[in-house]
């Protein structure tokens, strides 16, 4: 027996049958969270706001537009969510400089790319929240240009200069002299 489509789970929830909705939960819940993480860098946070964008579905299931495919739909919630709360809160990510204890015992290779994963996620986490989710969408949810205009309704023009802004200040930051 073929799982049902996310279309067919849609119409089970529309109907009050919450098992249904919980399989599209389950069918999303890890992209939503990887969407929120990237763009909060905070893992409790991540995860109250994925919660929430599942939520906000539930709450809007007999108006979601069933000719569109949830799965872009929910994660689009999810960063909304996450970009009004930095908004919000007008955070200004600080970079961690605690280290772990072991990591002085880590081959030199081994650490060289634990450091330089650190940088990348610092300088990620440094750049504005509109830059921050084009990213995301691109190079982690592998959407192409015409896919994240639409998502973030924005236009294509847009998406291309946010990108490139955001690879010359990454390149910037990672490139700068310590």
């Amino acid at each position: 027996m073929n799982a049902p489509s996310d279309r067919d789970l849609i119409l089970q929830a529309r109907r009050g049958e919450a098992e249904a909705f919980g399989e599209l939960v389950t069918r999303y819940q890890t992209s939503v969270f990887n969407v929120c993480y990237r763009i909060l860098h905070e893992r409790g946070e991540a995860e109250d706001l994925a919660q929430e964008a599942f939520i906000r579905a539930y709450d809007r299931i007999h108006i979601f537009d069933i000719e569109r495919e949830f799965g872009p739909w929910i994660r689009r919630v999810a960063a909304n969510l996450c970009l009004n709360h930095l908004e919000s809160q007008k955070v200004t990510t600080e970079i961690d400089d605690e280290r772990d204890a072991d990591s002085a015992q880590l081959p030199e290779a081994v650490q060289e790319v634990s450091e330089r994963s650190e940088q990348i996620r610092s300088a990620l986490a440094s750049l504005p929240a509109n830059y921050r989710i084009i990213v995301e969408l691109r190079h982690y949810q592998e959407m192409s240009y015409d896919e994240i205009a639409n998502e973030l309704n924005i236009p294509l023009s847009d998406v291309k200069s946010h990108l490139f802004r955001a690879r010359k200040l990454l390149a910037e930051k990672l490139h700068a002299p310590d």
